[in-house]
């Protein structure tokens, strides 16, 4: 079955850094299209797309986290990560996987992020 599982997240301090991954299975990065993305919801709030990245390396980020967050990808390992520095608290929200694919949408559980002032 497709599962898309995060780890990583945790409580820090602002200013901290933490590292997330998600790793993949089945065959999702054989795709021919397999943007993966973070998404982000914090209470109250909606659903926003952090960051994407496509097969070939094509990052995009919303721009409250540009220059402190990077996305990247390991194809062999199926797995793709979210480096995340200088994190404020507004930052904190639950952080869920995604893969969009042409053979379907995958989301992963979600992990807590909490960055205390």
């Amino acid at each position: 079955q497709v599962r898309l599982v995060e780890s990583g997240g945790g409580l820090v301090q602002a200013g901290g850094s933490l590292t997330l991954s998600c790793a993949a299975s089945g065959a999702i990065f054989t795709y021919t299209r397999n943007t993966m993305g973070w998404y982000r919801q914090a209470p109250g709030m909606q659903r926003e797309l952090v960051a994407s990245i496509t097969r070939g390396g094509t990052t995009v980020y919303v721009d409250s986290v540009k220059g402190r967050f990077t996305i990247s990808r390991d194809n062999a390992k199926n797995t793709v990560y979210l480096q995340m520095n200088s994190l404020k608290p507004e930052d904190t929200a639950v952080y869920c996987c995604n893969a969009d694919t042409l053979h379907g949408n995958y989301w992963g559980q979600g992990t807590q992020v909490t960055v205390s002032a």
